[in-house]
């Protein structure tokens, strides 16, 4: 049997989830000749070089920033894929085809379902790249109202200043989709008044690396009911996994 090679794309990615947990899933399995590694690359261009020189290369992930900057290197792209506009798993198939894939949709709806309440109906994104698209569509599929914030606003997207207790009182599920508070920067949060959240709301961040992260801390400390990351990559990992073996 040859060398089957797995692998992350991504910029800064050492701290990586994904090369831990396939390592171990090998290891378990007793899949000698599968190895993970990480593609660290300053530009998305280099894409279509390791997938060349890289022989045995059957899959990849794809992080942050590249989950929507990958798209048009790919020769096909899922139905959901395609409609949420971002990309996280990738199969290579023998002649070297590449088609994208998302699994973080997948990932949060299984990591989110076991927290909701009937009360749970409407959600605030905060953020507005690539992994709030995946959020935004796996809240569709619950038929959860959702509405995204970030720092600017617009007519259509909330600013953080809009966020007064009558909207709270109206969204009572919180996710931060932004890299903000990821470690090395754990002092950060996003410009929330936590005193708004209540025991009737769920904050969810989509951040794992530390586990417990400044804007979780806070929602907790006024009740909220508080979920980070790390069941969502343990959901998105194993669908990924299903897709390369299918």
């Amino acid at each position: 049997m040859k060398d089957k090679i797995f692998g992350l794309v991504g910029r800064n990615i050492s701290y990586s989830f994904s090369a831990g947990y396939f390592k171990t899933k090998f290891k378990e399995l007793g899949l000698k000749k599968y190895t993970y590694l990480n593609f660290d690359i300053e530009s998305i261009d280099k894409l279509k070089k390791i997938i060349k020189k890289t022989d045995g290369l059957k899959g990849l992930n794809v992080t942050i920033p590249y989950k929507q900057e990958v798209i048009p290197l790919l020769d096909k792209l899922s139905k959901n894929a395609e409609i949420i506009g971002a990309v996280n798993t990738i199969t290579i198939s023998k002649k070297g085809k590449t088609k994208g894939y998302n699994t973080d949709y997948y990932g949060f709806k299984k990591a989110l379902e076991p927290l909701l309440m009937p009360h749970h109906n409407k959600a605030l994104i905060l953020g507005t790249g690539g992994a709030s698209k995946a959020v935004a569509f796996a809240l569709r599929k619950m038929m959860i109202e959702y509405d995204f914030v970030s720092r600017t606003g617009s007519d259509t997207i909330f600013s953080y200043e809009e966020l007064t207790a009558e909207v709270f009182e109206d969204y009572q599920i919180i996710i931060n989709t932004s890299p903000v508070g990821t470690f090395p920067d754990v002092d950060e949060c996003p410009p929330l008044n936590y005193l708004l959240f209540t025991e009737n709301h769920i904050a969810f961040d989509l951040v794992y690396n530390p586990a417990e992260t400044k804007f979780l801390r806070l929602a907790k400390q006024n009740g909220a009911d508080t979920e980070n990351g790390y069941a969502m990559l343990v959901h998105q990992a194993e669908r990924a996994w299903e897709i390369w073996n299918k």
